[in-house]
């Protein structure tokens, strides 16, 4: 295998998966996954598919480097192995290993960003107990009068990973994500950089492959021990609230991290930001449309901001002016995902299905999501034939098929059976979701495309079992 020590004579470009794996001595699968978990620089040729690719040498051999760099800041920061208890082992979060580098144990490696949180209150708590580890985080020492100042190299490096972020695109995350870690390496006490990565994992289970189950433990991790390097910091505080929620079913300690995040900055956009999205789901929209205002005021530039005011309009029944702001949004940056996922939720439960089509294929083009794109073109033949009944037929063929095979959400699967009046189906399988702990099942009170099943007993219990209020 390449490593940081080989001679890198020329740099050379990789035209295949095979080719990109032998620089590694690894088979195409592994590298596969590198790329789309780990931000390995893979390039794709426009238009030509997602199987073709190409690299760099010298871009793998740098990012090996700055992998490696990580492994060795882990290993020299994390403690004696007695200091706190592994994580169950997850081959996909351990670095590449050399031949003078043996593998490490999922004991060392917490986090593929290099987020370690060495935790000396007991055994390690499930992220679905938020609240219990919350209690005693306390007890984490922390330096009297900790104050920190960071070299100027980890500075410059959380800087420009601000900037990628605030782009929202899959490529700007990896970049974020990438110099977040880096300023990390740089200095590991950079309280700001964990936040930032927090932050980044928070956004790349939305706009990349990266599944929900990865991204929201590594975010809580990065959040914690930004709060624990300073408790000060807003958006460590934010960001361990959007995980309270979102991931943790914990509403109670999501608010009380949002309402900490504000009072620390009153000017935090995305503090207000997403504490406005938060409301919307629990259904408070006039006090979401009050936060998302607030955040509109301090960057008025934002489109990020300007889409979820669609989504909070849309959500207090205020649907043509949430379309019309949508499609202001999607006109003047039509590479942006948000509006066109926005607008194909909005079409979906608003049963516009001819609109609705395109949209979806849209969101699946700028999300690289081959599965998105089969069940779009099989709505769009079913749609052709026999109308919006038919499209919903020929996407519950694919879904269907996608979730046998383990590639597709029990709760979108759900969505479909319902929109087609099958509640026995969509009960059973929004039950499994919520065992599974999907993602989207906060969404369960705001879903219009599950209006059939509001009144369902069962569907009500499963609302309690998210934290979700009751509905009205």
């Amino acid at each position: 295998m390449a490593s940081q020590s080989d001679p890198q004579p020329t740099d050379r470009r990789l035209n295949s998966w095979k080719s990109i794996g032998a620089f590694f001595e690894r088979d195409e699968r592994t590298v596969k996954r590198w790329e789309r978990q780990r931000c390995l620089p893979v390039h794709r040729i426009p238009g030509a598919g997602r199987s073709s690719v190409y690299a760099y040498t010298s871009e793998l051999a740098e990012w090996l480097k700055k992998t490696e760099a990580l492994s060795a800041h882990l290993t020299s920061v994390e403690g004696s192995p007695g200091d706190h208890q592994a994580v169950p082992a997850d081959p996909a979060l351990s670095p590449p290993d050399t031949p003078s580098t043996p593998r490490r144990s999922a004991g060392m490696i917490l986090l593929f960003a290099g987020v370690v949180v060495a935790i000396t209150v007991g055994a390690w708590r499930t992220v679905s107990h938020r609240s219990d580890y919350s209690r005693n985080m306390a007890t984490i020492a922390r330096p009297a009068g900790f104050k920190h100042s960071a070299n100027p190299e980890a500075e410059e490096l959380y800087l420009q990973g601000i900037y990628y972020w605030n782009k929202r695109t899959p490529d700007g995350l990896r970049q974020a994500l990438d110099d977040f870690t880096q300023s990390i390496v740089h200095d590991p006490n950079f309280a700001p950089a964990y936040a930032g990565l927090a932050n980044c994992y928070n956004l790349l289970r939305e706009y990349t492959s990266m599944p929900p189950k990865e991204a929201y433990p590594r975010a809580m991790a990065a959040a914690q021990r930004a709060i624990v390097l300073d408790d000060s910091l807003a958006e460590a505080h934010n960001a361990l609230a959007f995980v309270d929620f979102y991931w943790s079913w914990d509403a109670a300690a999501a608010e009380h991290e949002f309402q900490r995040a504000i009072a620390l900055d009153p000017n935090s956009e995305v503090a207000h930001h997403w504490y406005a999205t938060f409301l919307m789901v629990l259904g408070r929209q006039q006090e979401a449309l009050s936060e998302i205002e607030k955040a509109r005021q301090i960057d008025p530039q934002s489109s990020a901001i300007l889409a979820d005011k669609g989504m909070i309009l849309f959500a207090g029944g205020q649907a043509n002016q949430a379309v019309s702001l949508l499609k202001q949004i999607e006109s003047s940056d039509p590479a942006f995902l948000s509006p066109h996922l926005y607008l194909a939720t909005l079409d979906l439960e608003l049963r516009d299905y001819k609109d609705y089509l395109p949209e979806a294929r849209k969101t699946a083009v700028l999300l690289h999501d081959p599965y998105r794109l089969k069940i779009v073109t099989a709505g769009e033949k079913g749609f052709a034939a026999s109308g919006g009944h038919g499209m919903l037929r020929g996407m519950l063929s694919v879904e269907q098929e996608l979730y046998d095979k383990g590639n597709f959400d029990a709760y979108d699967l759900a969505s479909t059976y319902c929109l087609l009046g099958d509640k026995e189906h969509a009960l059973s399988l929004l039950e499994t979701a919520v065992d599974r702990h999907d993602e989207r099942d906060v969404a369960l009170r705001l879903d219009q495309n599950l209006q059939l099943l509001h009144e369902d007993p069962t569907f009500r219990k499963l609302l309690v079992r998210v934290g979700l209020p009751p509905l009205t």
